[in-house]
């Protein structure tokens, strides 16, 4: 029997539109059609897993109990539109510019796929079979070294943003992603 299906999701520029270091509810606006790509996934069988670098902790922004905080009133928003997240897993350390205890290298800070490893082994999850949805070249490169088997890159426009060369599809809204969930289901076999 193979593992479970996951979508992917990182935060900040896909679920929810990045202002740069977002803390708080009164500033987390979400980006049109999350809601309806979380409800098709979850009625294709897979799971919902947030994989969020979170610097802002660690240049001491905020605290990681704001984060804590954020990420329950967002949960509750996902649990609400039926599509409830089954993890947060998050990166608060910086190498470069973390304060304190939180400046140092971590395997789990993408373009490294600690945090996508740390999920397929808590869930169950088979990669291969998983997709990942990111703004970032890092999301695209830690799916990518992670195993992930559709990596996405959304862009939020057409700006002259540059697709990650690990990124085996682009989308330009979540509602592109619905196409490619049920595509990858058919492709390797019902859920």
């Amino acid at each position: 029997m193979s593992g479970n299906r996951a979508l992917f999701l990182d935060r900040d520029g896909v679920i929810n539109h990045d202002s740069g270091y977002t803390s708080s509810a009164e500033n987390f606006r979400f980006i049109e059609g999350i809601f309806d790509l979380c409800r098709a996934a979850k009625r294709l069988g897979y799971l919902l897993i947030v994989v969020t670098n979170q610097a802002g902790i660690g240049r001491g922004y905020y605290s990681e109990e704001d984060f804590l905080a954020l990420t329950e009133w967002m949960l509750s928003r996902f649990k609400i539109e039926g599509a409830p997240i089954t993890d947060v897993f998050f990166c608060p350390y910086h190498p470069e510019h973390g304060v304190g205890d939180y400046k140092k290298y971590s395997f789990d800070r993408k373009p490294n796929p600690g945090m996508l490893l740390r999920a397929a082994k808590k869930h169950g999850i088979d990669l291969g079979r998983s997709i990942m949805i990111g703004d970032k070249d890092s999301d695209m490169q830690a799916a990518s070294k992670a195993g992930v088997g559709v990596r996405c890159h959304y862009l939020a426009g057409d700006d002259g943003e540059i697709v990650s060369d690990v990124a085996t599809h682009k989308i330009h809204s979540l509602r592109e992603g619905i196409s490619l969930l049920s595509e990858s289901v058919a492709t390797q076999g019902g859920a």
